[in-house]
């Protein structure tokens, strides 16, 4: 429960299809729930009941996108692990549930039953309409994640500006989120590849020796993952480096930095998450 959540769960598309599929399913689930009931309020013919019940739905809708947009930006100040991110939505229900209680009190005024056991039936029901979209959301992102990790790792297929080449020489395929492929090229011309939010922007040579950039949406944590044990090592946050291509390997007061061969690539920092995996590549010691 210690381990760092994947980066795909904070995805701005992850979240909204996450909040989305949990309104859906409480909607349904709260029609099928609301005649056994005897603290629901819920009313749609109801002209007085139909106004909370509009209200309650749009406020609650609120405190999850308001939340999912916290979420979102948190990845900025802490590496959520998976322990948090259960806690986090637990806490969503928890505070959606307090407000049900005191508007059931308010609205119903049930004299035979306190505030506390309204607040337990809500949490029940509460878990049931947000964690279990929850939990099956997080499952379906994660299956198409590895799915798509395993169509970048599989392909043999050719896209690039180059002609095509023959020979042992190794390749770099890239997919996009959807899974299409949209850029394929020699190891040889790749530099670095950059981290810009839910794009990656790939540094390389044409046919030329012209340095290109070219833009794709997939996650960096997805090319870590698909191309271990090649030339590509992580080195920061928002960068993998093509090992071959490091000039010097140089230490400053800052830090490590790394100089590509070209001239027009800026030099690289290694952070202190990845100093070690970078060090271990280059055979090199504190």
């Amino acid at each position: 429960m210690n381990k760092r959540i994947p980066e795909y769960f904070l995805e701005k598309t992850q979240l909204i299809a996450t909040v989305t599929f949990a309104v859906l399913f409480a909607i349904v689930f709260l029609n099928i729930y609301i005649p056994f009931s005897d603290t629901a309020w819920f009313r749609l013919g109801d002209s007085v009941f139909f106004l909370f019940t509009a209200g309650f739905a749009a406020i609650s809708i609120c405190i999850l996108i308001a939340s999912r947009i916290l979420m979102y930006h948190s990845k900025k100040w802490f590496k959520m692990t998976y322990l948090e991110y259960v806690l986090w939505c637990f806490a969503e229900v928890v505070l959606i549930c307090i407000f049900y209680t005191f508007v059931t009190v308010d609205v119903q005024k049930p004299a035979e039953m306190p505030p506390l056991q309204i607040f337990g039936k809500a949490f029940l029901y509460g878990v049931i309409c947000l964690i279990i979209p929850y939990t099956i959301a997080g499952m379906y992102f994660a299956i198409v994640d590895k799915n798509r990790t395993i169509r970048l790792m599989s392909s043999k297929g050719f896209a690039s500006d180059q002609e095509p080449f023959h020979g042992v020489e190794s390749q770099i395929t890239l997919f996009d989120n959807s899974g299409s492929l949209k850029l394929s090229i020699k190891s040889s011309s790749l530099y670095y590849i950059e981290s810009d939010d839910n794009y990656i922007k790939v540094w390389y040579t044409d046919s030329k020796g012209e340095l290109k950039k070219y833009m794709l949406r997939c996650r960096l944590k997805t090319i870590e993952d698909s191309f271990k044990g090649t030339s590509l090592i992580r080195c920061h946050r928002k960068y993998i480096v093509n090992s071959d291509k490091v000039k010097v390997l140089r230490k400053e007061s800052e830090g490590y930095f790394l100089d590509l061969d070209n001239m027009d690539i800026p030099p690289i920092m290694v952070t202190k998450t990845y100093m070690e995996n970078v060090l271990s590549r280059f055979s090199v010691s504190r």
